[in-house]
């Protein structure tokens, strides 16, 4: 489960650890460690051996190279880890090799171990989200009611306040983090059923064995063998690949916002960060672009997930071990994503000079909706629209402003000027005031979203 050069770049050294190969074998002999005292509390093998077994259990005395080298003729990482293991023990206590592995099977094994390294993964994640989720709160509130454009289709539509914008960046953060806690309680759980998921070996000693292993692993205790019931588990997987694309959205946003002819946002620099191998001038959002590259590639890690669920009777072939091979994908992008927007939104630069420039060189454009529906009260929506279309058309090809404009439109039809008043037009501009409408919208939202955030810091699993 080693990443390439180029996984390593977009992810961080915390979680790729959680899943590299050490780890993983880690775990595995903590499962087998905690199979033998289970096992040895309910009887079913000597004291003595379980001893020796769990004693034998540390990765540093195996070669776990040459299990994972032998691991794809044997068809399972399990194989060759407990034939090494056997051996290990064997050279300690002959009878005590008889006895690993006992009743158990290679897909509870490693189930187990991936759900041991998920949890340290979903740790990880939590606590970066509970850092990108405090720092961006903050920003909102800083900059509730600062004037910005909102943009649709890629194009000027309204304005709107910089908290109001953020909102939407900060929700599904929230929310996601609140699914992850739930899909990973659910999915978190022991996985302990023998060869068909009956643990008929084990007999009437079985349920005993399960319970004593969940608690020691610390994990949930399921009523049965999920071997081929992946729903809780894909599901977890699938928020992990929700939250990269929430994240996403944040990056596009901040990426576009930072483009030089823009220029409202600019992500940290210094220190050769977002620097150009070719062009001294270039400041690079490149916390946005592994944000990106995240949720560019998640969505294929979940697609896969779907794609393995429908398992083979009681044990998938090539299904399970395809899902085993796109899961740590997920995490390790996840991971780097909000690593590298935590850093850029602690210090995100926010030109809120520019921001009101980039509203003036629109020259009222954006305000045209509201002077039509002011007028729409008195002339009809349609005629409304009409006359601010060819409002706007005179704006353009005259590079004039739009409330002067408008203003000498009104003065010239007596209609108009009978019912409407220089300032009460000339209101309608006021980007400040609208701005303050946006966010007064936003503080509420902020507000609960601050709240539910907080709730769930202190309800640390």
């Amino acid at each position: 489960m080693s990443a390439s050069v180029f996984e390593r770049f977009l992810s961080t050294p915390e979680m790729i650890a959680v899943f590299d190969e050490v780890a993983i074998v880690q775990g595995m002999l903590d499962f087998e460690a905690a199979l033998a005292r289970a096992q040895a509390a309910e009887g079913l093998i000597p004291a003595a051996a379980a001893q020796v077994i769990a004693g034998a259990c540390r990765a540093e005395r195996l070669d776990v190279n040459a299990i994972i080298a032998a691991s794809g003729r044997a068809g399972s990482l399990a194989i060759p880890l407990v034939k090494k293991l056997t051996e290990l023990v064997a050279r300690d206590d002959a009878d005590a090799a008889g006895y690993v592995h006992w009743g158990s099977t290679s897909q509870d094994l490693i189930d187990t171990t991936m759900v041991l390294a998920t949890r340290r993964a979903l740790g990880l994640i939590d606590a970066s989200l509970a850092t990108l989720t405090t720092t961006l709160l903050a920003l909102a509130e800083r900059h509730r009611d600062a004037p910005i454009l909102g943009r649709t289709l890629m194009q000027p539509a309204q304005v709107i306040s910089v908290g109001f914008k953020l909102v939407g960046w900060i929700a599904p953060l929230v929310r996601g983090r609140a699914r992850l806690r739930v899909a990973g309680q659910a999915a978190l759980q022991l996985q302990m059923g023998g060869a068909v998921g009956t643990l008929s070996v084990m007999g009437e000693k079985a349920p005993g064995v399960a319970r004593h292993m969940a608690d020691e692993l610390s994990l949930e205790l399921p009523p049965g063998a999920w071997h081929t019931q992946r729903d809780s588990w894909v599901s977890l997987g699938s928020q992990v690949g929700v939250l990269c694309g929430s994240l996403g959205k944040i990056a596009k946003d901040i990426s576009l916002l930072a483009q030089g002819e823009i220029a409202e946002l600019a992500e940290p620099s210094g220190g050769g960060r977002g620097g150009s191998s070719a062009m001294p001038h270039k400041r690079n959002p490149v916390a946005s672009m592994l944000a990106l590259a995240a949720a560019t590639r998640t969505p294929h890690h979940v697609a896969a997930l779907l794609a393995a669920m429908p398992q083979e009777h009681e044990r998938g072939l090539g299904n399970w071990q395809a899902e085993l091979a796109e899961w740590p994908g997920l995490f390790t992008s996840a991971h780097g994503a909000l690593t590298a927007l935590c850093e850029a939104s602690a210090g995100l630069q926010v030109d809120t000079d520019r921001m009101r420039a980039n509203i003036d060189a629109l020259q009222g454009l954006v305000f045209a909706e509201g002077v039509s529906m002011l007028f729409a009260q008195s002339i009809g929506k349609a005629r409304a629209h009409a006359l601010l279309e060819s409002l706007s058309q005179r704006v353009v090809a005259e590079r004039r402003h739009l409330r002067e404009v408008t203003l000498e439109a009104v003065a010239a039809d007596s209609s108009l000027a009978a019912k409407f008043a220089p300032d009460e037009i000339t209101s309608v501009f006021d980007a400040d005031a609208t701005a303050r409408r946006a966010g007064a919208l936003a503080k509420p939202q902020l507000a609960a979203l601050a709240a539910t955030h907080e709730s769930i810091e202190r309800d640390k699993p």
